[in-house]
């Protein structure tokens, strides 16, 4: 119970106090000492506790109610990210506030990444426009919406976007309540059905790691150094299909030359590799400033530029997450080329972990590229 509402039935009990002591005068003469020692006690009370609460609640406001606002925003808290449902608080632009365990679970993104990312960007491009239209029509108070998205997680399984606006607190603005709840002919999970495969963690991680650098070291060796098509070739190969759906090598600096394109089985490969490379952006970048970019579901589509049929390439690969590493001996040094790795669909983004193994690959290619022989 706050401060207020307890001085609220002292205050009651009081005047209730007060009536009945009224009541009293006419009690016999002899009585009356005992009703004027209730009234001095009751003035007591007033003068002892009443009146310093008041004063106390009139300069400070009502604290303890802020206290117990605090505790019940708390408790609040705690049932939205314990909602058995994914629930997600974005605002009219989509941009996430929060969001509970379950939509992290179903998203496969962590809520400290998501908040303030806009959550179109976790879904796929086709539903993106749509879901940032109706979002905006519900903050506006056009009332509650409910439409079919794609997660970029599992592209393959549709899942049904619930929205309704509600205003947090004394906000001026709305904001939007998004339940997400997978279709209702997914097949649950049985209590005595088998579980996920086992994740054995980081070792595992770092030994597929370590399997990787020595595949890519052992393809290094075992080509003519200085060849550098052939090293482009062969390191693509070992990339493609363990480590990333797209393996895009572009080979030169100043004057790009797309020589190796590995994609998916029923991938644009032929309009990728068709594509000049000075037209994507990302690769450009890489190419003149030496700098490496690693992106989760990437926001614009033209990042990657479009391929010869003049399509959007990340969109048409599905790529939920990329890494562009220039190929440089050292960081001071040319530039030979530049990587690409595309990932898309369900598998894990790539990782800073992962990010830094590329980076060290990259190295080891460039040098390759060279014949050996570094800028010292």
């Amino acid at each position: 119970m706050s401060q207020m509402e307890e001085f609220g039935e002292e205050l009651a009990d009081f005047v209730r106090r007060i009536a009945e002591l009224k009541s009293a005068r006419s009690v016999p003469a002899g009585d009356l000492s005992t009703v004027l020692d209730a009234a001095l006690f009751e003035l007591d009370h007033v003068a002892d506790q009443l009146w310093p609460t008041y004063q106390r609640l009139a300069v400070n406001g009502r604290w303890d109610d802020t206290a117990s606002d605090r505790d019940e925003q708390r408790l609040l808290r705690s049932l939205f990210q314990r909602l058995p449902l994914p629930v997600a608080l974005v605002d009219r632009e989509t941009v996430v506030r929060r969001m509970n365990f379950a939509a992290t679970g179903l998203t496969g993104v962590r809520a400290g990444y998501a908040t303030g990312r806009p959550l179109t960007g976790f879904l796929m491009h086709a539903d993106r426009v749509a879901f940032r239209s109706q979002t905006a029509a519900v903050a506006r108070g056009e009332g509650d919406r409910s439409l079919n998205v794609h997660l970029q997680q599992s592209p393959g399984t549709p899942v049904r976007a619930t929205l309704t606006a509600l205003r947090p607190g004394a906000e001026p603005r709305m904001a939007v309540l998004v339940v997400l709840q997978p279709a209702a002919d997914r097949v649950r999970r049985g209590p005595s059905a088998p579980g996920p495969a086992p994740d054995l963690g980081e070792a595992t991680r770092h030994a597929a790691q370590l399997d990787l650098m020595d595949a890519m070291a052992s393809a290094l060796l075992t080509t003519q150094a200085g060849d550098r098509a052939a090293v482009l070739e062969r390191a693509a190969a070992v990339l493609h299909g363990r480590f990333a759906d797209w393996v895009i090598a572009d080979e030169g600096a100043a004057r790009l030359r797309r020589t190796t394109v590995l994609g998916t089985p029923d991938g644009p490969v032929a309009d990728v590799l068709a594509q000049d490379p000075a037209a994507s952006p990302l690769v450009v970048e890489a190419a003149r400033g030496g700098a490496a970019s690693l992106q989760v579901r990437p926001e614009d589509p033209d990042a990657f530029g479009r391929d010869a049929s003049g399509a959007h390439v990340l969109i048409r690969a599905e790529v939920t997450s990329l890494l562009c590493v220039p190929l440089t001996a050292h960081p001071q040094g040319p530039v030979e080329g530049v990587l690409t790795l595309f990932r898309s669909g369900a598998r894990l983004a790539f990782s800073m972990a992962e990010a830094r193994l590329v980076d060290v690959m990259s190295r080891h290619m460039a040098l390759a590229m060279r014949g050996g022989a570094a800028d010292r």
